[in-house]
């Protein structure tokens, strides 16, 4: 008899931290820089990348340093997921939460750590980085509201 997988047995809560950090699919997409307005709410996601992240492999190049150098970044847990509006609605800590399976593109599922990119998910090859502006408000001059659509059937 098959086993079933951890992400479909265990809690965000209860998973340990290789289980926890395997459910990042490298698509880059919350390394995004993007906009809240302060009276709607509304979430205005741009194709500039955060200075850290290596936009061909969509990994943030000081991951367990992120914070000294950017401040404002998220650490994610299983804690504050609820409180992220912005997170894409195809990352698996975001699916796992409202109960959604991983999509069949995500590498838990192919085992191809490449199938994001394959699927057109990903980010690769779309962004600049923040570290090539003038201002940091320049980044709205790179609006991406189609980042905000579902990509989990990839």
């Amino acid at each position: 008899m098959a086993t079933k997988p951890f992400w479909e047995t265990k809690t965000l809560a209860q998973m340990d931290a290789a289980e926890w950090e395997s459910l990042c699919d490298g698509c880059g997409l919350c390394c995004l820089i993007r906009f809240e307005d302060e009276h709607t709410g509304k979430i205005t996601p741009t194709r500039v990348a955060c200075r850290l992240l290596d936009t061909e492999r969509c990994r943030c190049t000081d991951y367990g340093n992120r914070r000294r150098h950017v401040p404002d970044c998220i650490k994610l847990t299983p804690h504050n997921i609820d409180t992220l509006p912005w997170m894409p609605m195809s990352c698996a800590y975001r699916r796992l939460h409202e109960n959604k399976p991983l999509p069949r593109w995500h590498p838990l599922v192919t085992g191809d750590p490449e199938s994001v990119h394959a699927a057109g998910v990903s980010i690769r090859g779309q962004t600049i980085s923040e570290s090539t502006l003038d201002e940091p408000d320049d980044a709205l001059n790179f609006a991406a509201p189609d980042l905000l659509v579902d990509r989990s059937e990839g």
